[in-house]
């Protein structure tokens, strides 16, 4: 579920204890730090934002010199794998109080803000909230046959087959006849929801479910992929070229 969502997202935050023992064991070999930020770059997420939480725990507490050498060591990892960390904000935080989630902390008064440098432009600021209002919107091929691949299906009463999943490019909406591949399944889509609210269209980027005529939920698995039947539907081809890496 962890990869399944990752490979969805727009923007990874990486969340890291600052807490004596915690950041090494996250950070060494096996660590999820590794781990989570590996998954992320190589899923397509291509923008993160690194917290430094339980910056309360820390001796002494809400340490500056903490959250510079967990910022050194995380920085010299992430450009290992092929992150910029000119384009990552480092946020010192502590969830459990609140401390620069929303608003600047009194406690963290050395900590002058974060800002980063990209293409698009640069951007700075002082909290997470900040930080995560600056990710940039990537384009969305709204241009582009239909690709929309299955995260889930799901036998909702009352309703029916609810596939769900994001859509990659193209559009999808009631009334338009969709393909699943590889079984070359064809049906109607009969209503498409996000977040429980009903859509007259989904774009790239949207995670949705939609409900579909005369499917069973055991027609569907998760990988299969919808596209419109009269716009370039998705087929099987003979030979492919793939990057790969093993994790």
């Amino acid at each position: 579920n962890m990869i399944t969502g990752t490979s969805q997202a727009d923007c990874a935050v990486l969340i890291v204890a600052a807490g004596t023992g915690e950041f090494e064991a996250g950070i060494s070999k096996n660590g999820q730090t590794r781990e989570h930020a590996l998954l992320a770059f190589t899923l397509g997420v291509k923008q993160l934002i690194v917290g430094v939480n339980k910056m309360d725990s820390t001796e002494p507490p809400f340490s500056e010199s903490r959250f510079e050498e967990i910022k050194k060591e995380v920085s010299s990892y992430i450009k290992k794998i092929g992150y910029n960390p000119l384009t990552v904000a480092f946020v010192p935080i502590s969830g459990w109080h609140g401390d620069n989630m929303l608003e600047p902390s009194e406690k963290m008064t050395w900590f002058k803000g974060w800002n980063v440098e990209r293409k698009e432009g640069k951007a700075d600021g002082k909290c997470l909230i900040e930080a995560l209002d600056a990710i940039v919107a990537p384009s969305r091929p709204t241009d582009k046959p239909l690709r929309l691949p299955l995260q889930d299906v799901y036998k909702i009463g009352g309703i029916g087959t609810v596939p769900v999943g994001r859509v990659e490019t193209g559009i999808i909406k009631p009334g338009m006849v969709v393909v699943f591949a590889p079984v070359n399944l064809t049906t109607e889509v009969k209503s498409v929801e996000m977040h429980h609210e009903a859509l007259l269209e989904a774009v790239p980027g949207d995670n949705v479910g939609f409900n579909v005529k005369n499917v069973s939920v055991k027609e569907l698995r998760r990988g299969y992929v919808a596209g419109d039947t009269k716009i370039s539907p998705p087929r099987g081809a003979a030979d492919f070229t793939a990057q790969v890496i093993v994790l």
